[in-house]
């Protein structure tokens, strides 16, 4: 590996399983020192152990400032905090957009949204401390072209990236870069909620859709996070990048 995190100090959140977990294992291949936030502890503690010494899971319900002021403290225990990757996310099953329950549309919202807030204002001032940063916040291609049948939660993504894009230019003098990734749907667990139901004939409907042919993988969004995180990627800012094998074309 080139090391290029080496010496940086990354919080990833939602990094218990799924698209967090591939995230939080490339960034310590290349170097880094990474917060394994979860609200599944013993999943983070899992994914910290398969990673070793230079991992620390940290149980934290993303929504909750207390919480999310623990998991920068213990980013500042290692030395301070380089890269915030806020991916916690989570959606209503797929279906008419009027039998989702009030209740399951505000923990949209405060997942994919209010989070990236509360966590702004804890790592901001860090990142700004240090002399800059990089945020990333996982979108969807949900918030570019979306599907019929997760309304709310395509309308919280979209959200995510207009909000990446906003806070890309406000934070810029602070040299602080923003950016978004956007995957298609993945072999995480929440597939079968965004395919309504996990059945073969569902997902030849949804792999019709990708040019390339497959779902995303941990894996495709870690490289491609490691780049965004990177300074091969410095002059990068505001950008909603498409891991989706083609699906927003």
């Amino acid at each position: 590996m080139s090391q290029r995190l080496a010496g940086k100090v990354a919080i990833v959140t939602g990094a218990g399983s799924g698209f967090g977990a591939g995230m939080a294992q490339r960034f310590a291949e290349e170097g880094a020192q990474v917060i394994v936030a979860d609200l599944n502890g013993e999943a983070a503690a899992t994914v910290a152990g398969e990673i070793g010494a230079a991992a620390e899971a940290v149980t934290a319900d993303v929504t909750r400032m207390a919480d999310v002021e623990a998991m920068c403290a213990a980013a500042e225990a290692r030395g301070g905090l380089d890269i915030l990757v806020n991916n916690a996310g989570y959606t209503h099953r797929s279906g008419a957009l009027l039998d989702v329950d009030e209740e399951i549309f505000d923990r949209v919202f405060e997942v994919n949204a209010k989070a990236i807030y509360l966590a702004a204002k804890v790592a901001v001032p860090m990142m700004r401390a240090r002399g800059g940063g990089v945020i990333l916040n996982t979108a969807s291609t949900a918030g570019l072209r979306p599907r019929p049948g997760l309304t709310w939660y395509n309308a919280s993504k979209g959200w995510v990236i207009t909000a990446t894009k906003s806070m890309a230019v406000e934070l810029a003098p602070d040299n602080i870069r923003v950016n978004a990734l956007c995957p298609v749907a993945g072999e995480t667990g929440m597939l079968h909620l965004f395919m309504g139901e996990d059945t073969p004939a569902k997902r030849e409907q949804f792999l019709a859709s990708i040019p390339l042919g497959r779902f995303s993988t941990p894996a495709d969004m870690g490289n491609a996070a490691l780049w965004l995180a990177s300074e091969e990627a410095s002059f990068i800012t505001g950008a909603a990048l498409e891991v989706d094998g083609g699906r927003c074309i």
